[in-house]
């Protein structure tokens, strides 16, 4: 008798789950309260879930309990809210995962020197989910990995403990697909994909996030959650490849780039809108190509045409400096000792998100050729530029650089070249234009300027 009420509260942990996911009252840990991890979180909370937020950084922690916002796309007053509702707070003490009902991983994915796969972070907050694992928890990773991860990294450690996946704990890969800064779709009205390591998994997820999330679509696997994923950002990758290619040759051609996509994309199908640019950044399309080429070499598959957009993505920032290397000397100046003015360090205009942002490569080879660079960006008031991966280069590895305080006509004007790398709305174009003697635009934001001196180069 004793066995067969065990095994009953075994079966029962999915629908006690599901429950109290119904009724609101399962306790939420998100694990990285960043870019994804925070909005998730308000959301969760706005409509009554206890959440608790987890991360190593102490500043975060200590900000997100007093209320005080660093997320573009969350609310202040939504944040306000639910943190004086006591529905959110935050926490560096891992221990406390222990009292969530759902674990949800929001961790960084970032690549090695070696353009890898770092999984560190993924594995350091799976032994600790792993210390306090109990009967009746769902994990969901949201973290962009390479296909197998869910299975192959944290479905091993959390097994160990003893429990049974799809009976006693429910682990699923549930895609992150935040856009920064796109104020039509949001965490709530995007799809959601979910895909468990079984049947039971998924259907405990799929009824969470439907709580919050417009519509949620069930997948047969993590593994496929994780491959669609990747492979949404790789398509990405890709297309931004082939324009940046076609800028490389229109530029070599005397064509503009920027006129003939503009003519390309006025037709009605068969075509989508990419555009060319310094380099790519970001939390995801700079990265996860390279997961998925590592992941392949496994199955001996080479995955050339991906590994090739790669490659030409990379290669954007040298262009541009070749490309000011030419301007100046159409002045009679080289790249050693001229005073180069960027434009925008962010990867993304209109947004203080400095990750992966082919502004600092570029910054790096005009330091390293031997210009004086300063920067503008209303987002960034100073950043640290890499010099060199190894080494010292003119005794130093790395500089700080702060943000010109005023873009004024005189600080435009002492410049040899303006580079705009990054193009944010709140820069009046028109007025760099006229105050300065050349300008590189890697991003079509002077076109309306009136370049009646002749002083713009497009990319």
């Amino acid at each position: 008798m004793a066995l067969e009420v065990e095994t009953k509260v075994k079966q029962d942990y999915a629908q006690e789950l599901k429950a109290k996911v119904k009724a609101h009252a399962a306790v939420v840990a998100v694990v990285g309260i960043g870019y994804v991890g925070l909005p998730l979180a308000v959301e969760k909370a706005k409509v009554g879930f206890p959440v608790i937020g987890f991360d190593r950084n102490e500043e975060r922690v200590a900000m997100v309990n007093r209320g005080e916002n660093y997320i573009r796309d969350v609310k202040d007053e939504e944040l306000r809210k639910v943190v004086l509702d006591g529905k959110l707070r935050t926490s560096t003490d891992f221990s406390e995962l222990g009292n969530a009902d759902v674990v949800i991983i929001c961790v960084p994915t970032p690549l090695t020197v070696h353009r890898e796969p770092d999984l560190q972070y993924i594995e350091n907050v799976t032994g600790e989910i792993a210390k306090h694992l109990h009967p009746g928890q769902l994990i969901s990773l949201e973290s962009t990995t390479y296909p197998g991860t869910t299975e192959e990294v944290i479905l091993p450690k959390l097994a160990a403990t003893g429990l049974e996946v799809g009976k006693d704990f429910f682990l699923v890969h549930s895609p992150e697909r935040v856009d920064p800064g796109n104020k039509r779709y949001t965490t709530q009205n995007t799809n959601k994909l979910v895909g468990g390591v079984t049947q039971a998994c998924t259907d405990v997820a799929a009824a969470f996030y439907g709580e919050t999330i417009m519509k949620v679509i069930e997948c047969s696997s993590p593994a496929v959650a994780e491959m669609a994923k990747v492979f949404e950002n790789t398509y990405r990758a890709v297309n931004i490849a082939l324009v940046n290619e076609m800028a490389l040759l229109c530029d070599r051609m005397g064509i503009s780039v920027w006129e003939m996509l503009d003519a390309a994309f006025t037709k009605p199908f068969g075509i989508q809108p990419f555009y060319p640019g310094p380099g790519v950044g970001g939390h995801c399309i700079p990265v996860d190509p390279f997961y998925l080429a590592w992941k392949a070499r496994e199955y001996d598959f080479s995955t050339r045409f991906i590994e090739l957009a790669g490659e030409i993505n990379l290669s954007m920032p040298y262009f541009v400096v070749q490309k000011a290397e030419r301007i100046l000397g159409l002045q009679g100046k080289s790249l050693r000792g001229s005073k180069v003015l960027v434009l925008g360090v962010t990867y993304k205009e209109d947004l203080p998100d400095m990750r992966e942002s082919p502004a600092l490569k570029v910054i790096q080879l005009l330091m390293k050729e031997g210009c004086e660079v300063e920067y503008y960006d209303p987002y960034v008031p100073s950043m640290e530029v890499q010099l060199q991966s190894q080494g010292t280069y003119e005794g130093r590895q790395s500089a700080r650089l702060d943000s010109v305080y005023n873009l004024s006509a005189e600080k435009v004007g002492g410049a040899d070249l303006v580079v705009v790398l990054t193009g944010h709305s709140s820069v009046d174009y028109g007025s760099v234009v006229q105050s300065a003697s050349a300008v590189l635009d890697t991003r079509n934001v002077t076109t309306e300027a009136d370049d009646t001196i002749g002083n713009v180069w497009m990319m």
